[in-house]
């Protein structure tokens, strides 16, 4: 490739990127129940040296020399977390949620069996046959759902954890509308050997900011997490435990058998977060349960089919409905994206295939830090009705959509720059 090619081809990388951020942040809503962005300060400190290097083993205990300042960091940044999630130990390391899981699995279930919840009642792919537990040789046991009310028949899985006797219990869930009970089987997998472990991918910030139960202080023995979700950060995992034979345990299963680089330069971003979530999580959190509960309700007003209407719908960030009627998940998903609502299509427990679902899974999480509130969830809604309800063409919509969305382009419940005297027109889209 000659210089001129390459000029060329740089630019089209260029283009792809600016065309994406544009739409992404500044033209379309979206309702993706596991996606967030930064703030301007956090994104400022995700590129840096630590990216191309490497400090395999612990803090204080490194393969690799020239890691003074990598350990400084990660120790800031477990204080930091302990901190915030009230956790003798954690580790950051995992370099994301399925990781910190496959660490779990492997320091306390290896070989042998899980019970954790159905993807059809809201279980994660890293909790099943086909995903991470399969790839370990794990046998898992499903729970029973307890699907009118969108959680778990507490009776008839604690029936199975003592039929089945699973060295781990997993609980949390991708889809999440309400709190498991934790508290509950905890101590029915505590009197039949097992260890229980919540999976908080999705509620992390809303544990934050305490409006969501903290699962270590219901009786987990551990707690995994993806950490930019309702946890507005870069994209990685973490692990958290009062257990200190489990987390040493857990310290080898991360490093050397999961993973040798860590993506060193997250770190940074991760602890601007933390701080973040320490000085403005509490709103923020509140704000999010407030406008998820908005946005279901409008749309059942509309009659489109919310689920756990008889619960109030939601005690997340998250609004599921059922799209039967509208021609299913899939298609629902990609009228509304034409429309420029981004959502995803995801199962119901009554459904049988995850490629043609019936439900619609949505987060209010990156509106409400971009600004909006139970007004905007109002509006979002009635964007929703134009096109489901109403038969309008999407590219009608989508017009409204965009002049909209270009009034809420600036994070809110986080730093800018100028807060802690940086100038710099560098980031690759300025809110």
């Amino acid at each position: 490739m000659n210089l001129s090619d390459a000029i060329n081809a740089v630019n089209r990388v260029r283009d792809i990127i600016n065309s994406h951020n544009t739409w992404r942040r500044r033209e379309t809503i979206n309702l993706i129940p596991s996606e967030n962005v930064m703030s301007p300060l956090a994104e400022y400190f995700y590129i840096n040296d630590m990216m191309g290097r490497y400090a395999e083993g612990t803090i204080g205990n490194r393969y690799y020399q020239g890691v003074k300042y990598v350990d400084e960091m990660e120790a800031y940044l477990v204080d930091l977390m302990s901190k915030l999630f009230h956790a003798s130990y954690v580790d950051v390391r995992p370099i994301s949620g399925t990781v910190a899981n496959m660490a779990a699995y492997l320091t306390l279930a290896k070989g042998g069996k899980i019970a954790a919840v159905p993807r059809q009642c809201g279980g994660h792919i890293s909790h099943d046959e086909v995903g991470a537990p399969g790839a370990l040789g794990l046998k898992v046991i499903h729970l029973p759902c307890d699907e009118e009310n969108f959680s778990i028949n507490v009776d008839l899985a604690a029936k199975v954890i003592r039929e089945e006797k699973p060295q781990l219990v997993i609980l949390g869930a991708s889809l999440y509308l309400f709190p498991h009970p934790v508290k509950e089987l905890a101590q029915v997998a505590h009197e039949n050997g097992a260890y229980l472990m919540h999976d908080s991918a999705h509620v992390l910030g809303l544990i934050a900011g305490g409006q969501f139960p903290n699962s270590l202080n219901e009786g987990a023995d551990l707690m995994t997490s993806s950490t930019h979700k309702t946890f507005p950060g870069p994209q990685g995992g973490v692990i958290f435990t009062n257990n200190e034979s489990i987390f040493k345990n857990i310290q080898r299963s991360v490093f050397p058998q999961l993973t040798s680089n860590y993506h060193l330069h997250r770190y940074a971003s991760t602890a601007i977060t933390a701080i973040e979530m320490m000085a403005f999580g509490e709103a923020y959190a509140y704000q999010i349960r407030l406008n998820a509960r908005k946005l279901a309700e409008e749309l059942s007003k509309y009659g489109i089919p919310v689920v756990a209407e008889a619960r109030g719908f939601t005690e997340t960030h998250q609004v599921v409905f059922d799209a039967s009627k509208f021609g299913g998940g899939a298609k629902v998903a990609q009228l509304l994206e034409d429309g420029g609502i981004i959502v995803n299509k995801n199962m119901l427990p009554w459904d049988r295939s995850a490629v043609k679902p019936s439900g619609i899974r949505m987060g209010v999480q990156e509106m409400t830090r971009v600004g909006m509130g139970t007004q905007e969830m109002a509006e979002i809604a009635s964007f929703m009705k134009a096109m489901l309800i109403d038969g309008k063409e999407p590219s009608t919509i989508r017009d409204k959509v965009k002049e909209f969305k270009a009034q809420y382009t600036e994070v809110k419940y986080g730093f800018k720059l100028s807060d802690v005297g940086i100038k710099c027109d560098c980031l690759p889209l300025n809110y």
